[in-house]
């Protein structure tokens, strides 16, 4: 797979000490208002939900890097003023869920990728749908690799799995895997149609 969350954004290193979930808060509300956007606006132009929005002005939750990353670039803000803050979260039975064909969708020239359940922020699992377009390793410019691990199961026609240090992995509906995803890895289609996987990334 591709790695879900993009990590282009400064390193969390540079910053000195991130603000607390008030001040974070408070922060985001006030960039928006001074842009004049409603909370429905800007939920959409960050590509979140509304309420996901408004949690995280109140601070009712912890935004995790990929939204923190979408907020910066819907509201002009530079880095030392927004930060990623702790994947942990003192928040218990929390739940979230994606109706069939609802999940947020992201296309590469190799993979189509539905995200699942992305209204719950500070997950530590990654669940999403892929559609596996690419047909030769060619169509990949270098292996994909990130932190963490994967577990993938094809939901229907044929692929094969090409890992760093293992022969290529032929696979078909039923089959599973877990790997290291920091092991360069890639997957193409060898059935007709293309190959449908659930791909579940723990960071």
């Amino acid at each position: 797979m591709e790695p879900i969350n993009p990590e282009d954004g400064a390193p969390v290193a540079e910053v000195a000490e991130a603000p607390d979930g008030d001040a974070l808060g408070k922060m985001i509300r006030d960039s928006r208002k001074e842009k004049g956007l409603t909370l429905e606006e800007a939920a959409k132009a960050a590509n979140i939900g509304r309420s996901t929005l408004s949690k995280i002005e109140n601070n009712q939750t912890r935004p995790s890097f990929e939204i923190i990353r979408r907020l910066m670039q819907t509201l002009d803000l530079q880095t030392p003023q927004l930060f990623v803050q702790s994947a942990k979260s003192d928040i218990s039975g929390r739940r979230d869920y994606t109706r069939k064909g609802q999940g947020e969708h992201q296309e590469t020239e190799t993979y189509d990728h539905e995200l699942l359940c992305t209204e719950l922020t500070s997950k530590r699992m990654l669940p999403y749908f892929s559609r596996i377009k690419a047909r030769d390793v060619s169509e990949f410019e270098t292996w994909i690799r990130h932190s963490g691990e994967e577990f993938m199961l094809v939901i229907s026609g044929e692929l094969i799995l090409y890992t760093e240090h293992y022969r290529p992995l032929p696979m078909k509906a039923g089959d599973t895997v877990y790997y290291d995803s920091g092991m360069g890895h890639c997957c193409v289609s060898t059935s007709e149609e293309d190959a449908h996987v659930l791909w579940v990334s723990l960071d």
